[in-house]
């Protein structure tokens, strides 16, 4: 069976390998970035109509900060995410599956939205809709060791950003698999591998169903 290297960072990869290993898969963590909180001072919550989170790691980062905002709805991309901020104490108004831009089309475009964010995970301003970003942490390169020896493994690909990382440290890109949680995530590892599959939805179980297909999958003879 393939290894399954997991490159998300901590303390989402170590949650990544504990499923993937529950499914039977030879699965490890390969960070290859460092999750980093920033100093960042709330806004007045009265500007707002309410939070829009994409990573958990927001409100991990967020510190007692966050206290000051809880009087908001949260609009958050993925199950994860939601539960976070219902950890901390916020209340969830809407969870998207597919991504943000499916989130955002099923609320209402009036809001205003405060938008806490990652220092490389701002989105795009739209001109129809009132959202503020607001970086409370920052995700830093680190070095990755084990990929040294990761021949004929299946990397899970979390972001495009990820993707880009793993493109520029791998070391045999034809004996690897890409497993990529998005279409735009599987772009950003660019093209020679022995494989690229994307999960048939946005999330963490599909991304590690379809692994196991993969690493369940005999070679050609």
């Amino acid at each position: 069976m393939a290894r399954v290297l997991v490159l998300r960072p901590e303390p989402a990869a170590s949650a990544t390998v504990r499923e993937a290993r529950r499914l039977g898969l030879d699965a490890i963590s390969v960070p290859l970035f460092e999750i980093e909180a920033v100093d960042w001072a709330a806004p007045d919550a009265g500007e707002f109509d309410g939070l829009l989170l994409t990573s958990a790691n927001a409100i991990r980062c967020g510190g007692e900060q966050l206290g000051r905002l809880r009087d908001l709805k949260v609009h958050a991309v993925g199950a994860a995410t939601a539960e976070a901020a219902r950890n901390a104490g916020f209340t969830v108004a809407s969870t998207g599956t597919s991504g943000v831009d499916q989130l955002l089309a099923g609320i209402d475009p009036d809001l205003r939205l405060l938008h806490l964010c990652g220092a490389h995970l701002r989105m795009p301003l739209d001109g129809s809709r009132a959202i503020s970003p607001l970086v409370v942490y920052r995700s830093n390169e680190i070095g990755a060791a084990q990929l040294s020896a990761s021949a004929a493994s299946v990397a899970l690909i979390h972001s495009p950003r990820a993707g880009r990382r793993f493109a520029e440290l791998a070391p045999d890109r034809g004996s690897l698999a890409v497993v990529a949680i998005s279409q735009a995530a599987a772009e950003s590892v660019g093209t020679g591998w022995k494989s690229v599959a994307v999960a048939d939805q946005p999330s963490d179980e599909a991304l590690l169903a379809l692994a196991a297909r993969l690493c369940n999958k005999p070679d050609p003879k």
